[in-house]
């Protein structure tokens, strides 16, 4: 129920601002290439601060 709680939230926070995590997938280091048609993407450190962050949480909550 936390869960679903949460991600309410997150949509609800979205919807009214679009902008809040414009940032979200273009920190440095996220690797990007473009030629012609032809576009890949690798949000490397974007990952890496989730599962930072994440982890953080689920230590927090676990004591």
């Amino acid at each position: 129920m936390t869960i679903g709680l949460i991600i309410v939230i997150i949509g609800i926070v979205l919807t009214l601002f679009p902008n809040a995590l414009s940032w979200f997938g273009k920190l440095p280091g996220d690797i990007r290439y473009e030629s012609g048609n032809t576009r890949i993407y690798f949000p490397i450190v974007t990952m890496i601060v989730v599962s930072v962050v994440l982890s953080l949480l689920l230590s927090i909550f676990r004591r």
